[in-house]
């Protein structure tokens, strides 16, 4: 029998979450956690059925809660809900797509998402509320701290990517480099040198922009 399990965040996101979900088939939605004026409305189905303030009264009767709450500029949404939620005794677990390969002797934390078709490699590391997006490689010995998304289609390899960073989609990541926390990496990047001071780097070879 399926596990309940409430969603956190109604967007775009959360309906790529619903379908992996889905594809996984352990728990069952029962419902979605948005603002309150989304209240009723449903996404893919499944309905609205609270806001914020009313998650205390949810974890009252439900044990289960995912974040569905993309990268929207800054990850501290996400950061600021899970933290809220593991404060409060809550399991969050992590979401892996059937279509993902990813090796048993790689680990990942609680409150992850790995999409479809994406590789996770022998020793590869992922921390805790993370997204692993579409079609990526997570190389060999690979390091992904707490809350970072690494869009589709990406190649990381035997590298440590700090918390709270962004990797747009498309980049290489390549071995031996290091990622200082917050960096935002712009779509199809090629990071050949370590990042050390946090910021906004894009292209080929990846220069800061800001």
């Amino acid at each position: 029998m399926k596990e309940p399990i409430i969603l956190i965040g109604g967007g775009d996101h959360c309906k790529s979450a619903i379908d992996v979900i889905e594809q996984e088939n352990r728990y069952r939605i029962e419902g979605i956690v948005d603002i309150k004026e989304k209240n009723g409305q449903k996404v893919l189905g499944y309905p609205i059925i609270a806001s914020d303030i009313d998650i205390p009264e949810l974890a009252k009767e439900y044990s289960n809660f995912f974040i569905t709450i993309g990268y929207v500029n800054t990850v501290c949404s996400r950061k600021n809900i899970y933290f809220k939620l593991k404060e409060s005794g809550l399991i969050l677990p992590t979401i892996i797509s059937p279509l993902a390969y990813v090796s048993k002797h790689s680990t990942i934390g609680e409150g992850c998402i790995v999409f479809p078709f994406t590789i996770i490699d022998i020793e590869a590391r992922i921390g805790n509320n993370c997204i692993i997006n579409h079609a990526t490689t997570i190389g060999h010995g690979a390091v992904i701290e707490d809350h970072c998304h690494v869009s589709a289609n990406c190649v990381l390899g035997k590298c440590h990517i700090s918390p709270e960073t962004f990797i747009g989609g498309n980049c290489w990541i390549n071995n031996g480099v290091n990622i200082v926390q917050k960096s935002i990496i712009g779509s199809a990047s090629n990071v050949i040198r370590s990042i050390e001071e946090t910021g906004i780097y894009a292209g080929n070879p990846a220069k800061r922009i800001r």
